[in-house]
């Protein structure tokens, strides 16, 4: 029979047993909490992978979907895969869904080329004047926009990358509310408008006139599209291409805000509808990644005003002076990167257009102690 000193000492065994695992419990507690956290985050993760995959894949329609389908399979060919490390360059091409030929198909309103370099993270955009006279392979000299009409999407990449002297891969094509509808699921855009901008336009019972304000403001889909369309000024569609570069620029930054990456399922499906392209949802998946590491080294006009004549033939043209000029032109673009002060010709110390230093540059100072 235990003593009365053997019982308290059990009791007090037992009490610190109970003790020391009330104390674990906390740490239990805490691990478990973090693992369904984890939990939590990696299915969200996964369901809005999957979300996101399904609403891209909706850009890339199927042949009784599309408003190409009047091409035949060898004139829209598959792209070639990417490998994920040599230069892509993607044609975006806005129509005006009002002034479709006989075909159903508009002339591009405005062609830009993304030109994006894995390697060193670098962009670079180029907008190309719509009335340019170039060769249409199989259909003789015309206007550059005319060439979508005539082959579609594929002959636009064709004759466009002849012109630069790139290997344009992949396309984009958007209508006009596709731009409106992309800018306003992006929470619109604040930008400075650099001038009173107004153009009465009689169709669709005035739906698309241009009405800004000069200034700073909040652009929402509608205004925007009034901004990059605007064209009525003394340098015309000069003036229009270099607006278009600016806003697109001003959107990429927008496009990568964290609220907008979180909400990019929802800013996909409000496009789908306008939007079409011969991009993979696997290779925009992997372009979008590659989007978020990337800055905007430099943006141009293609053709550039020392490299253009005007003629008339058959209506008031843009023919390229020196083609091979134009090319060497395109890779110089390329190698610049407008972000990073140029050093001033002949410095021997490394001092950059802007007076500051190699070594400025880099994060350190210039001068001495």
């Amino acid at each position: 029979m235990k003593s009365k000193e053997q019982s308290r000492k059990g009791d007090h065994d037992r009490m610190e047993s109970r003790v020391r695992k009330g104390k674990k419990k906390p740490w239990k507690l805490v691990i478990y909490s973090v693992l369904i956290v984890l939990a939590l985050v990696v299915g969200y993760a996964a369901y809005h992978g999957i979300s996101i995959y399904n609403a891209l894949n909706g850009l890339q329609k199927a042949n009784a979907e599309s408003r190409f389908d009047q091409f035949d399979d060898a004139e829209v060919k598959e792209p070639p895969k990417w490998e994920g490390t040599e230069r892509v360059n993607i044609l975006l091409l806005g129509g005006d869904g009002r002034a479709e030929n006989s075909n159903g198909i508009a002339r591009s309103d405005s062609i830009l080329i993304a030109s994006l370099d894995p390697v060193t993270k670098k962009a670079h955009l180029f907008s190309v004047l719509r009335d340019t006279y170039v060769d249409i392979p199989g259909h003789g000299n015309g206007r550059i926009n005319t060439a979508i009409t005539l082959g579609g999407p594929n002959l636009a990449m064709e004759t466009v990358g002849n012109l630069l002297g790139l290997d344009i891969q992949y396309y984009v094509y958007a209508e006009f509310e596709g731009f409106k509808s992309l800018i306003d699921a992006i929470g619109g855009i604040d930008f400075e408008v650099e001038k009173d901008m107004t153009w009465i336009d009689n169709a669709d019972g005035n739906r698309y006139d241009i009405n800004l304000k000069k200034g700073f403001q909040h652009l929402d889909g509608d205004e925007a599209l009034q901004y990059v369309r605007f064209r009525h000024d003394a340098m015309s569609d000069f003036t229009r291409t270099e607006r278009q570069r600016n806003f697109m620029k001003a959107v990429a930054l927008e496009m990568q805000s964290t609220w907008n990456l979180l909400r990019m399922t929802k800013i996909i499906e409000s496009v789908q509808p306008y939007i079409e392209t011969n991009l993979s949802a696997q290779d925009m998946l992997r372009l979008g990644q590659l989007g978020l590491s990337m800055h905007m080294a430099g943006s141009a006009q293609i053709p550039p005003m020392n490299l253009l004549a005007e003629s008339n033939i058959g209506g008031s043209v843009l023919v390229v002076r020196d083609e091979q000029r134009l090319l060497e032109y395109v890779q110089e673009s390329l190698s610049k990167d407008e972000t990073i002060p140029e050093p001033v010709e002949g410095a021997a110390d490394g001092s950059t257009a802007d007076g500051g230093s190699d070594a400025a540059e880099n994060g350190t100072s210039g001068s001495t102690p």
